[in-house]
Formats: C-alpha cells, sequence, structure tokens
C-alpha cells in the first residue's frame, strides 16, 4: 500500500521510481492516501504499507489545517484503521519514520504532526508482535524477534501454481 499523494513533480518522480523497483516482483501496488482500513484485500495477503508518516500527513493536511487538540485522536482513528486493515490480511508491515530525533524546537502544525506520529508508533508498537528499527540498514530488534526465514517460491513458480 502505497501512501504518497502525487503532489508536484518531485512527488510524481519518486512514485514513478517506485513503480519501476517494483516491476515484475510479484508486488501488487494499491495506492491509498487515506483511511487504509476501507481497504478490501484478500485474507492471505502479505501487506507492506509504506510509509505511516505520508499517511498521518495525508490524515492531518489533506483535509485542511491540522488541530492542536485534535492529534489523539487523529492517532486513535488511524490506529483503528490498521487494525481493521490487519484484520482483513494474513500479515501487515508498516514502514514509518523517525523523525523526533532532528535537535530542532517545533512548534505549530510540525509540532502537533510530530505529536501525532509519535502516538501511533507507540499505538502499534504495543500492539505489533516485531518492532526492528534500521539504522543504517542494520535491524536493531526493539520488540520480539526476527522469524528464521522461510524458503520463497519465486513468482514464476506462483504464477505457474495460479495457471493449474
Amino acid at each position: 500500500i502505497a501512501t504518497m499523494e502525487p503532489f508536484g513533480e518531485e512527488a510524481r518522480s519518486r512514485i514513478a521510481r517506485h513503480h519501476v523497483m517494483r516491476k515484475d516482483r510479484g508486488f501488487e501496488t494499491i495506492e491509498c492516501y487515506r483511511d487504509p482500513g476501507s481497504l478490501e484485500l484478500p485474507a492471505d495477503s502479505n501487506v507492506l504499507l509504506e510509509d505511516l508518516g505520508n499517511l498521518m500527513a495525508n490524515e492531518m493536511f489533506g483535509r485542511g489545517t491540522a488541530q492542536e487538540d485534535d492529534w489523539k485522536n487523529l492517532s486513535d482513528r488511524l490506529a483503528a484503521a490498521l487494525e481493521k486493515l490487519l484484520a482483513g490480511c494474513a500479515h501487515l508491515t508498516i514502514v514509518t519514520n523517525e523523525i523526533f530525533s532532528g535537535g530542532k524546537e517545533y512548534a505549530g502544525e510540525t509540532l502537533t504532526y510530530m505529536r501525532a506520529l509519535a502516538e501511533l508508533n507507540r499505538i502499534l508498537a504495543r500492539r505489533a508482535d516485531l518492532v526492528v528499527e534500521l539504522v543504517c540498514g542494520q535491524p536493531n530488534v526493539l520488540k520480539g524477534s526476527i522469524p528464521k526465514r522461510m524458503p520463497q517460491k519465486s513468482v514464476d513458480e506462483k504464477q505457474k501454481e495460479a495457471e493449474k
């Protein structure tokens, strides 16, 4: 599930690059900028939502100006939507952003956004079986354990099975 809205040439270029990167890898990309809980997916789906920061920004700013007193409700509402999404698929992986150690003092809508994303990250981390922070590409397991890799069928093998 891709959450980046195509606002402006830079965003459209990034989205096009992501489509090229996923081409012929067995992915089905669903563009969903708001309310991921409304999606209906096959029950056996393995879903990757990328990314939570974009989804939060879309929900917060895409419908007007952020309300300082509404950030907690927004975090709770998005958590419920993601829980509904999880209930409709076999596995859900969520990519989020670490934007909280910039070393600056923020105010206004930026601070509201940061608070809402931080709260949503906390809610989801409590719910998750596995929480992994990637630092320079290296996994740092914060909760749970990374399962041993299972043999994966190739895209060609899956297509041949589907044709039977």
